[in-house]
């Protein structure tokens, strides 16, 4: 069953990837988790399927006995109530059902808690960040040469001349200045912190979600496996603005990382259109190749 629903959400990925880029973002009426680009968030949508298979029995059953209950035992059917004081058989099975039941759920669930703060592998890059009201301050370390820089929402009077108006990609309360860059398949330490009040960084497509909390650094890990870009918020009210302090990460092969990385580090904005040229021009390599096929 886990392979299954794994393999059901692995082949959906193609089509939410159709269109200028794969952008995972929230939707209109959206009501199940987004596509998932690590693992993790594989491992935690099927675990949320899984665990629809004991919450709808469950629920239904109770509804059912509630119902039957209220009709079967009213007090106009039953003028003398009945004085049963217990039935040995029914509390044996409502104390073994239920011990059951949650050995079936802690089981798996302990083992995904365990898998999201155990990383297979050493993690070969970590970066830094560090909420602030009401953005995002980023620290590239262990490299030869850090970078650091900080990520603020779009505004509208910015699109044109950052090149991100297509807003199917660069949503509106959703698109930065500056995104976080990683390579893809590579295991990523991420450091969280704040400079001022508690802020959360939250990326669901990527199943991670941590507090920043001032003074106090908490660490988390991902390792995207799909070249995109994708989206997440601070998930802690930190104040007025607590809605307009999103998270965009994207990630790109290793030779564009490495290209950006070392542009980044005289110019930026420079770096940053370049890497934006480069995916599209990959994107349109891709496309023609999957037409002449």
């Amino acid at each position: 069953m886990k392979k299954f629903v794994a393999g059901l959400g692995l082949s959906a990925l193609p089509f939410c990837a159709a269109g200028t880029a794969f952008a995972a973002q929230p939707e209109e009426w959206q009501w199940r988790f987004q596509p998932a680009a690590t693992a993790i968030m594989e491992e935690i949508r099927w675990f949320e399927a899984y665990t629809l298979w004991f919450i709808v029995p469950i629920t239904l059953l109770v509804m059912a006995l509630l119902a039957w209950c209220i009709i079967r035992f009213r007090a106009s059917a039953n003028p003398v109530p009945s004085r049963t004081s217990h039935n040995t058989f029914i509390e044996v099975l409502w104390t073994v059902g239920p011990v059951v039941i949650l050995l079936l759920l802690a089981v798996p669930s302990f083992q995904l808690l365990t898998a999201q703060y155990t990383p297979a592998e050493e993690p070969q890059m970590t970066i830094k960040a560090t909420g602030v009201q009401w953005y995002w301050d980023y620290e590239y370390q262990g490299e030869e040469d850090s970078l650091t820089f900080t990520s603020l929402m779009l505004q509208d009077g910015e699109r044109a001349e950052a090149g991100k108006e297509d807003r199917t990609v660069y949503p509106r309360l959703l698109a930065v200045d500056n995104e976080v860059v990683v390579p893809v398949g590579t295991t990523v330490r991420v450091l969280v912190t704040a400079s001022d009040v508690i802020h959360a960084f939250a990326m669901p497509a990527f199943g991670i979600k941590v507090d920043a909390v001032p003074g106090r650094i908490n660490e988390t890990w991902f390792k995207a496996e799909r070249e995109g870009l994708y989206y997440g918020q601070c998930s802690e009210l930190c104040g007025k603005d607590h809605a307009f302090m999103p998270i965009a990460i994207r990630v790109v092969s290793q030779e564009q990382y490495a290209d950006w990385y070392a542009a980044a580090q005289e110019d930026l904005g420079g770096a940053y259109r370049a890497l934006m040229a480069a995916v599209e021009s990959g994107k349109d390599e891709k496309t023609v190749a999957s037409v002449a096929e």
